[in-house]
């Protein structure tokens, strides 16, 4: 007879084996889908930044790098070719990236010379305004996909872009 025999310990084998994979299972539906948010320029240079995000977001999990000035510099369209192949490589691992609206509007970075897919975002409104309402996280124009569904990644990105 062939095939495969436990003898006494078959049981708790299988039991093991079943234990083990529910576990992994439960901790691979407990991981998060989306990365954090990475911020170039603070500290950190874009390099910095992007090779941090990359290793902390593996399998292609959603993150957003937000790059301030001068680190905008790597999301150029005349970017040299180590950024060029960096932020290429951002892109390929589902990341987001990010200016300020504040830089644009403030004439520090110019969104017309920036690679497309660059999503400016805006910090929070003047206090008084009715631009964002209470409760809600996302500004009228802007598209929800773009930005962190985390809330704590939100409203740092909010503060950092205030």
């Amino acid at each position: 007879m062939s095939g495969l025999t436990f003898g006494s310990a078959g049981p708790t084998l299988l039991k093991t084996i079943a234990i083990g994979w529910a576990a992994a299972s439960l901790s691979a539906l407990a991981a998060p889908t989306e990365g954090g948010l990475y911020i170039a320029g603070a500290g950190f240079s874009f390099q910095t930044a992007a090779k941090r995000a990359l290793s902390q977001n593996p399998g292609g999990r959603r993150f957003f790098l937000l790059a301030l000035p001068p680190e905008t510099a790597a999301l150029k369209s005349a970017a040299n070719a180590n950024l060029t192949s960096l932020r290429g490589r951002v892109l390929a691992g589902n990341g987001v990236l990010l200016v300020c609206q504040r830089d644009v509007d403030k004439g520090r970075v110019s969104l017309a010379q920036l690679v497309p897919g660059v999503v400016a975002v805006r910090g929070w409104p003047p206090a008084g305004s009715t631009e964002l309402q209470h409760g809600e996280r996302y500004f009228a124009a802007e598209t929800p996909a773009n930005l962190p569904a985390d809330n704590v990644a939100l409203r740092q990105l909010r503060s950092t872009c205030s």
